[in-house]
């Protein structure tokens, strides 16, 4: 978000200065801005919460467990890591075409060019690793068997399933299906910018290239040529580093006896306080 002042002196220039930007179109700019953040915060604070029983046991005189809970499934537990790993990867590529030998080769040439910036199969390439690294992440930080395996040794289970493989298949299925919209996701947040910059250039793909140039819209293909500061990773780390600074704070407050810092809470004053 360091060009955070460039964009916003480039939109007042162009819209009040050279009036290159009509009044339409800085509307339409402002509300994709407030739609981008109000969807990463949506996504950023999803979770697929699963319940868990405890069974009741007894433990010396005192009786143990019989509480319900519940296991919470982050939508986009490896943050902006997948983006990053995918972008890494898909820049090494281009950085071969420095190489004095590989100008020589006409084909790999080309090759390397077609998964460029703003090329269809850049896209694909970027949306596909991104998932990829998404399932590669929660593969290393959250476990479905060791998790199965903790809950039954400690008594719980999950409402209508059985303790053991099935829970963890079950665990399995739910993480997949929350991973690839996780990835997905992120993919939409990181092609935003690159669409308004220089669009997807579609009219390169073989057999359909002509008709796709005919007719479909120009700024899907060329873009916009907006410098558009206001989504992809910058955004997404920006408003997670303030929703976690949120929550600590709140954290901090609730563990001193205070209200909270919720707006709902009114002013903040401690619990023993005594009103």
């Amino acid at each position: 978000m360091v060009g955070l002042p460039n964009a916003i002196r480039e939109i007042y220039i162009n819209t009040f200065e050279t009036h290159n930007w009509p009044p339409l179109q800085l509307i339409i700019i402002l509300l994709v801005m407030i739609a981008v953040v109000a969807f990463i915060v949506l996504v950023e604070r999803g979770e697929r919460r699963i319940p868990v029983q405890y069974a009741k046991r007894i433990v010396g005189r005192r009786m143990m467990g019989g509480q319900s809970t519940h296991m919470p499934l982050k939508v986009n537990a490896g943050g902006v890591i997948p983006v990053i790993f995918a972008s890494s990867l898909l820049a090494f590529p281009q950085t071969l075409l420095t190489v004095p030998w590989i100008k020589d080769v006409p084909w790999l040439q080309a090759a390397l060019r077609s998964i460029g910036f703003a090329e269809p199969l850049y896209a694909v390439l970027f949306t596909a690793g991104i998932v990829f690294f998404c399932f590669f992440y929660v593969s290393i930080i959250f476990n479905p068997n060791e998790a199965a395996d903790n809950m039954r040794k400690y008594g719980g289970f999950i409402p209508g399933i059985r303790p053991g493989k099935n829970t963890a298949d079950y665990l399995n299925k739910i993480l997949t299906k929350i991973t690839v919209v996780g990835g997905l996701y992120l993919a939409l947040l990181s092609l935003v910018p690159q669409i308004m910059i220089s669009g997807i250039k579609l009219q390169h793909l073989p057999l359909i290239g002509n008709w796709i140039d005919q007719y479909f819209p120009r700024f899907l293909l060329d873009g916009l040529g907006v410098t558009f500061y206001f989504g992809g990773t910058s955004l997404l780390i920006v408003v997670g580093v303030a929703m976690d600074t949120v929550n600590q704070v709140e954290a901090q407050l609730i563990m001193r006896h205070y209200e909270g810092f919720t707006p709902r809470s009114g002013r903040i004053r401690g619990r023993r306080s005594g009103g």
